[in-house]
This record gives C-alpha cells, sequence and structure tokens, in this order.
C-alpha cells in the first residue's frame, strides 16, 4: 500500500511553490482569464485608493487627512499584496507580513479617528467629561458584565491608545524578527513543532492582537451613538470584516492546507494552493470593500455639532448610569 501512495505521489507536491514564471507557462484559458481578472481588481483597488487620496487632500480638514487615509488604505494594500503573492507564491510569506503590519497600524488609526471625528482629544475629554467607559465588550471581556465602569480621563485615554498602539509597533517588532530568523532557517511556517519559532511567535501576535481590538471597541461602543450621523456603524463593520478575511479566513485556509485538508494540484503543493487560494479570495473580497468604503468615506466633513442638550440623540454619547 505504501508503494502504491508513492507511485501516484507527484513529486511536486513535496517541492517549494512554483517560480512566477513557471505559473505563467503553465496557465491555461481559465488561469488567464482568472489571472486577469483578479490582477485588474487589484489594479483598481489602488488606482480607487489613489483617486480618493487626492480627493482627502482637497476636501478633508488637516488633523484628519492622515488617519483616513490609513485607514482606506487596509483593503487596497492588502488586494496588492495579495495580487504580488499571486503572481509570485515563493513571496507570500513577505506579502501577507506587509500586509499584516498595515493592517495593525489601520487598528491604531481607527481609534484616533473616532476620537478626530469627535474633534481630537481635548474635544472628546470636554464632551466625555462627565460620562463613564464601558470596558465589559469584546473581544476580551465580552462576557464580563461586572466589571466597573472607568471614568474618562487623560490617563484612561492614554491607556486606550497604548493599548492600540503596542500592537502597530510590536508587530512590526515580531515581523522583522520573524524575516531574521527564516534568513536564518529557523522560521518555517509549515514548522507547528513546540520547538518551531512559529508556534512562539504567532500566539503572542494573536494576544497582542486582542489586546489592540478591545480599546478600539471600547471608544465604538462609547461614540457610536454620537458619530452615527457619520456612519460609525458601517465603517466600523467594514474594518471589523477586513479584519476578519485578513486574519482569520487566511489562517483557516493555511491551517487547512497544512494538515493536507486542501490537495495538492501541480505545480502547487496542499500548502502553496491553501495560500493561493486565500491571496486570490483576499484580492475579490479587498476589491469589494474597497468600493464600500469609498462611498463611506467620501463625504463633507463638517465638525459635530456641541452636545448641549441631551435630547438631540445625534450628539449624545453613551451614558453609564452613576449607580453602575
Amino acid at each position: 500500500m505504501n508503494n502504491g501512495s508513492n507511485r501516484t505521489m507527484d513529486p511536486s507536491c513535496m517541492e517549494k511553490p512554483p517560480l512566477a514564471m513557471d505559473i505563467i507557462v503553465k496557465l491555461d484559458i481559465f488561469g488567464i482569464i482568472l489571472y486577469s481578472i483578479l490582477t485588474f481588481m487589484a489594479t483598481v483597488s489602488m488606482l480607487l485608493f489613489i483617486e480618493e487620496c487626492i480627493y482627502i487632500y482637497r476636501k478633508v480638514p488637516a488633523n484628519k487627512k492622515s488617519v483616513i487615509i490609513w485607514v482606506n488604505g487596509a483593503a487596497p494594500v492588502i488586494a496588492t499584496m495579495s495580487c504580488l503573492g499571486m503572481w509570485i507564491p515563493r513571496a507570500t510569506m513577505f506579502t501577507d507580513m506587509i500586509s499584516a503590519c498595515y493592517f495593525a497600524i489601520v487598528v491604531f488609526k481607527f481609534l484616533i479617528l473616532m476620537l478626530e471625528e469627535v474633534g481630537g482629544d481635548e474635544v472628546f475629554l470636554k464632551r466625555a467629561g462627565r460620562h463613564k467607559l464601558r470596558i465589559s465588550t469584546g473581544p476580551c471581556c465580552c462576557c464580563c458584565p461586572c466589571l466597573p465602569h472607568v471614568a474618562i480621563t487623560r490617563r484612561s485615554l492614554f491607556l486606550l491608545k497604548l493599548g492600540s498602539f503596542q500592537f502597530a509597533l510590536l508587530k512590526i517588532v515580531f515581523t522583522i524578527l520573524s524575516i531574521v530568523l527564516w534568513t536564518n532557517g529557523n522560521f518555517d511556517l509549515a514548522d507547528l513543532s513546540i520547538t518551531g519559532a512559529v508556534m512562539w511567535i504567532n500566539p503572542f501576535v494573536g494576544i497582542l492582537t486582542i489586546i489592540a481590538l478591545w480599546p478600539v471597541a471600547i471608544m465604538f461602543m462609547h461614540l457610536r451613538t454620537a458619530l452615527r450621523t457619520i456612519k460609525i456603524i458601517p465603517k466600523y463593520a467594514m474594518y471589523q470584516l477586513v479584519l476578519i478575511l485578513s486574519q482569520l479566513q487566511t489562517a483557516i485556509i493555511n491551517i487547512l492546507a497544512l494538515n493536507g485538508i486542501i490537495a495538492c494540484v501541480p505545480p502547487f503543493s496542499a500548502a502553496a494552493r491553501g495560500y493561493m487560494m486565500s491571496q486570490q479570495l483576499l484580492i475579490l473580497e479587498m476589491f469589494i470593500i474597497t468600493l464600500v468604503t469609498r462611498l463611506l468615506y467620501r463625504r463633507q466633513y463638517d465638525p459635530l455639532p456641541e452636545e448641549e442638550h441631551d435630547d438631540n440623540e445625534n450628539t449624545k454619547m453613551v451614558v453609564i448610569p452613576e449607580s453602575a
């Protein structure tokens, strides 16, 4: 039986991902059409992002330009990196790392975006001085409703920012460390043993991710009513969707591939085919998200009205009863 298995195993199923030229040579009609359409989608996503950047620089106040560009660029950057990974399979690890580093910065920038939409740190502290933050929210403490509410002060605002900023910083640090270990032969995505660097670095980065998402969720739950007129809920939904698709979906597909559930199809090994499927799905998904986010962020950026009357629900923040 072992001999039969050996005879049916294609040698390419045990090799590294193919070179870009090998893919181009072996493309059939369907492959040419598929690769052309996906490349067109990635290109359009980046062109729309560039056009959006020009619009933002012309129409948006200076304090919001940078954060809006960063947040808007999440889907186009991931689509572009996925397109490069699709054409150059051996570069997939690096393109995924670049996408992950960019999104780590976007997590922090989205928190800053919500504060800037209110008017900045000073205006936020002035408007929210009599309110409290509900910290029993996802992804860390959604099952802990007994947690006390926290007063909004400069210190609590600083801790929220720090919670998200640490991910933007440490993700880049661990990415550089991973590349250094990879050059020395110590970092292999297929090595899931306890002695492998992947099994130590990736779980730690996952913990950092959860910690970073928590402050953003806390701030969103507090400001979702005040920022409802600028469509903060669908914006937050798009931000969460990019997170799920670029991180969770990719991780699931890669795990399935490494466990042999995704079959080998020459010239791609099972793992390489899993990465390829992930890149192709991301291009399509990020193209759609790019179109949606363009509609959400293309508007007049007027300051919010002052919070003078509690009966104006468009300017209220989420109020936590003092008895809590």
